[in-house]
């Protein structure tokens, strides 16, 4: 049994979910609701390719205030940025503010990277790295004016380790960890916690990549603890985390010291002379931010 660290609620705070009409996106909207949140529901209701429309946002809605809560629909695209600060506009009006975003709205345009088109590339580095940007710039200024907010970014294992036939997926999916990271050393001032969370969990967009006897097993509900702590007071920041089937982990970027080359070793054929010292794991290191990999490089020159 989990140690009681009480009850995290949501009360008094406004959130936006991003893709919420159905899969991750409406679970972590109705948890929201539930615990209290007020939640803008997201979602243009195309198809998992970005093709088509729906009212799916406003069925989440619906359910959500069928169980009591408070919600309203946006059918508004993550990739126009005027719209987002339309959407954003609208809730801080409504109720107060915003206080909680969650990044998560995707597409999926699989094929081997000899097949894909500089369109497919295009849209889904678009959808995904440039869509995040713009919703959590609409979000910023309000985040800092009120020196609170919690923005949860949406990555994958796709782009943390790499993954056949998703190269545009990949792509976008580490620049999203890579945006996690400046965003939440800019925030830190203002009480602005910005994390990357990677789920591995059967929905729409996932829907034929897992076995059948698979498919429950990871349900998106069990992603939602880790998702909510993660936009709650209580969250750390600067964290990826990774969920899935009630499994929750956590992913580093790490760097080795490496290895100082002398002068005269200072060639291609030294760097491979030394490669299994520059690429010993067995003293590495988690950087806090970019800085500390030079910080580490003067450290390795002082010890030569």
């Amino acid at each position: 049994m989990s140690e009681n660290f009480g009850s995290i609620s949501f009360e008094g705070r406004v959130a936006i979910v991003t893709g919420a009409g159905g899969g991750l996106g409406r679970e972590y909207a109705l948890e929201l609701a539930r615990r209290g949140a007020k939640v803008v529901v997201n979602d243009l209701g195309a198809s998992r390719d970005g093709t088509g429309h729906s009212d799916a946002a406003l069925k989440v809605v619906e359910e959500i205030e069928a169980a009591g809560g408070t919600a309203m629909s946006n059918g508004g695209s993550v990739t126009d940025y005027d719209q987002m600060v339309e959407m954003v506009a609208k809730a801080a009006e409504a109720w107060g503010g915003v206080h909680i975003l969650i990044n998560n709205a995707g597409v999926l345009r699989d094929k081997s990277f000899a097949k894909m088109t500089p369109a497919d590339f295009e849209f889904v580095v678009r959808v995904h790295l440039l869509g995040s940007a713009f919703v959590t710039k609409a979000c910023w200024d309000i985040f800092r004016a009120q020196n609170y907010g919690r923005i949860l970014m949406t990555s994958s294992s796709s782009g943390l380790f790499g993954n056949f036939g998703q190269a545009n997926y990949g792509a976008a999916k580490l620049g999203i960890a890579g945006l996690t990271r400046t965003l939440a050393i800019e925030g830190a001032k203002n009480d602005i916690r910005v994390n990357t969370l990677a789920p591995t969990a059967g929905t729409r967009m996932t829907e034929g990549l897992f076995p059948a006897d698979l498919f429950d097993l990871f349900a998106p509900e069990k992603i939602v603890p880790a998702a909510l702590y993660l936009v709650s007071k209580e969250a750390p920041t600067n964290q990826i985390v990774g969920a899935g089937a009630g499994v929750v982990q956590t992913a580093h970027i790490t760097l080795t010291p490496g290895v100082a080359l002398a002068d005269d070793d200072l060639t291609p054929e030294g760097v491979a002379a030394a490669w299994d010292r520059i690429a010993d794991r067995s003293a590495e290191i988690v950087p806090a931010s970019g800085a500390e990999q030079a910080m580490l490089i003067g450290r390795t020159l002082m010890g030569r």
